[in-house]
């Protein structure tokens, strides 16, 4: 059976996306196949290894009462981290395969202190108590759709705001990135509206690689007109599956994408589609990497 037999134009069936997936799609359609339908292996990137280190200390650094909340403390937190991630992902440790005496791996975690230093000088945890952190949503828009991903960190207000940050460990992305930025953050607003009933007041990134921080103040507009665009976004997905076209779009960003050697805009030559049901799609759609470094 063909991936294109299952797939039924026109609705949702047991469709699911999570942020990460629509902006592969959004990016590169046929990014988005070799990672969701071919399932083709990507090899450990160090920046984003190194951004799952960090989400993860700075998730922990709340666990300790007020005061201690120190970048001494955190710091002493990057080993650990690191051997848990090592330990969940045995694969990691590919990054370091060559470094006999250890020395890339101290840079590797002395580059993940400067990214902790930087939030220090953005935010003093001592003076936030965070409602959640690494917060899994998950919702059922009203075509069916399901949306879910991981908020880093959810703060409300005594008087019922809500502000949903997300850590980026690179840097503030220019005009042209920055809507690929929102548009993750929107996303996460829509869970978080159609889960509460309550619009966030504010949606911030925190981009350690520069010390910035870009805020919006998302309204029902804008949340109206993403769960549109999702809803869109799956659609054209479903095209995708029932008709075996999966363009790719070239642009700066191929410098730096695995698929390279399979894509025919570098030459390449896609393998053959497997045999996907749509349930299966939309599992690996819904799925969520490590960490978005960049957003």
């Amino acid at each position: 059976m063909s991936v294109a037999a299952v797939v039924h134009r026109g609705s949702h069936p047991n469709g699911a996306l999570s942020p990460s997936r629509a902006a592969d799609f959004m990016s590169c359609p046929l990014k988005y196949r070799f990672r969701v339908v071919d399932r083709l292996p990507e090899k450990p990137s160090s920046a984003a290894v190194r951004g799952t280190v960090v989400h993860a200390v700075l998730e922990r650094l709340y666990d300790l009462p007020r005061g201690q909340r120190t970048l001494e403390q955190a710091a002493g937190m990057l080993e650990p981290e690191w051997q848990r991630v090592l330990e969940a992902e045995p694969e990691v440790a590919e990054l370091f395969a060559d470094d006999a005496e250890g020395e890339e791996l101290a840079a590797w975690l002395a580059e993940a202190h400067k990214l902790l230093g930087k939030y220090f000088t953005l935010e003093d945890p001592n003076a936030l108590e965070p409602a959640e952190r690494e917060l899994y949503v998950e919702t059922e828009l009203d075509s069916g759709l399901t949306l879910r991903g991981y908020v880093d960190r959810l703060d409300v207000a005594p008087t019922g705001e809500i502000r949903v940050v997300d850590y980026k460990t690179g840097r503030s992305p220019s005009e042209f990135f920055e809507a690929k930025a929102l548009f993750q953050m929107k996303f996460y607003a829509l869970v978080l509206w159609r889960l509460r009933g309550v619009v966030p007041s504010m949606l911030q990134l925190v981009y350690l690689g520069n010390g910035e921080i870009v805020r919006y103040e998302p309204d029902e507009a804008d949340l109206r007109a993403c769960e549109r665009k999702v809803g869109a976004l799956w659609d054209a997905i479903t095209r995708a599956l029932e008709s075996g076209d999966w363009r790719p779009s070239p642009g700066p960003l191929c410098a730096w994408c695995d698929y390279k050697p399979f894509c025919p805009a570098w030459d390449g030559t896609p393998p053959p589609l497997p045999t996907r049901t749509v349930e299966e799609v939309a599992e690996q759609s819904a799925g969520v990497d490590l960490v978005d470094v960049d957003g």
